[in-house]
């Protein structure tokens, strides 16, 4: 199948399950190839999430510049449970981010997988994609975890 065609299947896809962002993103690609631009693919690839991550990163960070937190609400995360239990939350989802890095770079063809699951959590399961590394992390822990399993018996 031609990369047209899967992204025009992409398209629909995210018009029947309500995903703007999967339906923008295969547009935007199918316009790409489309106008003869393809030399553009490595680099949307290889900087695209690094884009992503830098605008994921000004939103969550605009509380901050616009003074809706402040010291006080810092200080009460170091003081309370739900703020602890959200520092050790951020600590281990990036632990298991380098984790999906390692995986993504000993069997780099996972990525199909990630993907394929990504769209079908985000269509099926209304998930918001965040991004291939916490996939792959998760992954790494499910592919443990099964090796751990499999062992035993």
């Amino acid at each position: 199948m031609s990369g047209e065609v899967i992204l025009v299947l992409l398209i629909v896809i995210g018009l029947i399950g309500r995903s703007p962002i999967i339906s923008t993103a295969a547009c935007v690609l199918l316009i790409v190839k489309l106008v003869h631009l393809e030399r553009f693919l490595p680099t949307i690839e290889r900087r695209g999430l690094e884009l992503g991550l830098l605008f994921l990163t000004f939103s969550v960070l605009v509380p901050f510049a616009s003074e809706r937190i402040g010291s006080k609400d810092m200080v009460s995360v170091i003081t309370s449970w739900p703020g602890i239990l959200a520092l050790t939350g951020g600590a281990i989802a990036t632990y298991v981010n380098g984790k999906g890095l390692e995986m993504l770079k000993l069997d780099p063809q996972l990525i199909v997988g990630l993907v394929v699951g990504s769209i079908f959590g985000i269509v099926f399961l209304r998930g918001i994609p965040v991004g291939p590394l916490m996939a792959a992390g998760i992954t790494a822990i499910l592919f443990k975890l099964f090796s751990f399993i499999a062992d035993r018996f």
